[in-house]
């Protein structure tokens, strides 16, 4: 009962997170945007958690823990990616469209949000699904700075809070990553301790 109800959520949470990483990308490239674009990678984070998560389902606490790790590098690497762009767009200039920013902004937080009530009586289960109540609470944070952006892109008429909210972002999905592998660490030790071999 347990696993199905683990499938269920986590099924759910990688529906949402993989349209939204497709609409988000959509229109991070469209508005210009660092700070849509690093969110929409996180997104794209988060789907692969809760994909690797649903394999997890059911599985040993090493296999689980394992399957965290996983999710963990990868949350790594886009973390990595999300700054590489940063770095460019700051020799290449970028021209952001607040209202874009905005208005995706608030649509990924409404989904975000959402994300967090689905999961929020498994935030205290077994590793893989700790992993993804941190992935989910992490893009709250990253939606409101997008929005935070937005208005601030507009307001002062200057691209730098894109690409300082972006900057911040990448902070974020490394910080995830970090807690994700530390967690997961700790568990393969322990599934290994317990391992009768």
């Amino acid at each position: 009962m347990k696993n199905s109800s683990q499938k269920r959520i986590l099924y759910w949470l990688l529906g949402i997170n993989a349209t939204m990483f497709l609409i988000e990308i959509t229109i991070g490239i469209l508005a210009n945007s660092t700070a849509l674009i690093a969110d929409s990678l996180d997104m794209l984070a988060d789907a692969s958690v809760y994909g690797i998560g649903i394999y997890a389902v059911g599985k040993s606490i090493l296999h689980k823990a394992k399957a965290a790790q996983i999710s963990g590098y990868f949350q790594l690497l886009l973390g990595v990616i999300i700054l590489i762009d940063i770095t460019r767009r700051l020799f290449l200039g970028s021209e952001p469209i607040s209202s874009l920013m905005i208005g995706m902004g608030f649509i990924a937080l409404v989904a975000n949000v959402a994300c967090l009530m689905i999961i929020r009586n498994h935030k205290n289960d077994e590793v893989h699904m700790r992993a993804s109540w941190i992935f989910s609470a992490n893009d709250v944070i990253a939606n409101m700075g997008v929005i935070i952006a937005g208005v601030l892109v507009v307001w002062l008429d200057n691209r730098v809070p894109d690409l300082v909210i972006g900057c911040i972002m990448s902070i974020v999905v490394l910080r995830g990553a970090w807690m994700i592998l530390k967690d997961a660490k700790q568990e393969v030790q322990k599934g290994k301790v317990g391992d009768p071999l």
